[in-house]
């Protein structure tokens, strides 16, 4: 029998459906999380395990354990940290003041790997609070970015509202102006609704002087955008405990994708509900690295004949430097 060339060992089984496959760009992990992200490895790479942080540094399963097999140490509060010279890294989605002054009490090497754009909204919080105002921060109760922009001000300086009813029953302080910032990684539509209720009951309120939801949750959404309208589903690789992920398929659903799922792995897919499509789109969190999405695609290719398309919107070079402490013990 002659040995198959290498055209028919590569070419796809006659049986295979064909599958296009638009892939959304910008997608994937933002310079936030790449700051984060490198600030542990470097951590690990100058001082050597363990290294302790703080919540997930990011919200990405696959990212957490693969930092924990090199040495990471995970934890909710710092009071699960022993007596140690050690590094000790705040998340990126940053904490409340009260976790870098316990942290300096206990003498600990605190790194802070909180996302500069995160950080920019800590300081217009701060800003306004200073200048007489009250604050009305947008976002989800509970998610660590929340928590930690609530907690840079005394209790009660900030009211949270989540939705435009939120808005018609808030209360403000009397004889205050009001303010209002935002989570970083809302929906940019669902945020535009609740601002437009905030300016339209409170004429006065003062704005942030740049937009706080970031360039990378902007730019995702808008790619999603564009190629949800296109595809029969969407598939969002990413974690469920991941705000902007989330976002991600609820504006996929909203721009009338029919199937539109949060999908970690490539073994979480739910295969009942793509088994009829010919036309897939998928985007990946700002947390998700592409090594997923890559997973993904190879999953699909063992079930259809694959055609991969990027649809891309935006071209994306932001950068941030390493926490200073990194980058100081790095040129020392």
């Amino acid at each position: 029998m002659l040995a198959a060339s290498a055209s028919q060992i590569l070419r796809p089984p006659a049986d295979k459906p064909p599958l296009d496959v638009l892939i959304c760009a910008p997608r994937g992990f933002c310079a936030g999380v790449v700051r984060a992200i490198d600030a542990v490895e470097k951590a690990l790479a100058l001082y050597g395990p363990p290294v302790y942080v703080r919540h997930e540094i990011v919200h990405n399963k696959y990212v957490v354990e693969s930092l924990r097999r090199k040495g990471a140490i995970f934890v909710d509060e710092l009071d699960e940290i022993p007596e140690t010279q050690a590094p000790v890294i705040f998340s990126a989605h940053g904490v409340p003041k009260s976790v870098p002054q316990e942290a300096a009490e206990r003498r600990f090497f605190a790194i802070d790997a909180t996302c500069p754009l995160v950080t920019k909204v800590h300081r217009e919080a701060e800003v306004h609070y200073k200048r007489g105002r009250h604050v009305v921060l947008v976002g989800h109760a509970g998610h660590p970015e929340v928590v930690g922009t609530m907690g840079q001000l005394p209790a009660g300086a900030i009211t949270l509202i989540e939705t435009i009813d939120d808005v018609a029953r808030l209360v403000p302080p009397a004889e205050k102006e009001l303010s209002y910032v935002t989570q970083t990684t809302l929906s940019v539509d669902d945020t535009a609704g609740i601002v437009a209720a905030l300016k339209a009951r409170f004429p006065q309120i003062v704005s942030p002087h740049k937009e706080d939801i970031c360039y990378a949750t902007t730019n995702r959404q808008e790619a999603v955008k564009r190629v949800a309208p296109q595809v029969d589903a969407m598939i969002v690789v990413g974690s469920p405990n991941s705000s902007n992920s989330q976002r991600l398929r609820e504006v996929a659903e909203r721009e009338g994708c029919p199937v539109s799922r949060l999908v970690l792995r490539a073994e979480d897919i739910d295969w009942s509900l793509f088994g009829h499509i010919r036309r897939l789109g998928l985007t990946a969190g700002a947390s998700a690295p592409e090594v997923l999405v890559e997973e993904i695609i190879d999953a699909f290719a063992l079930r259809f004949d694959v055609r991969v398309e990027t649809v891309s919107t935006a071209d994306e070079s932001v950068f941030f430097p390493l926490p200073r402490d990194l980058r100081e013990r790095e040129t020392a």
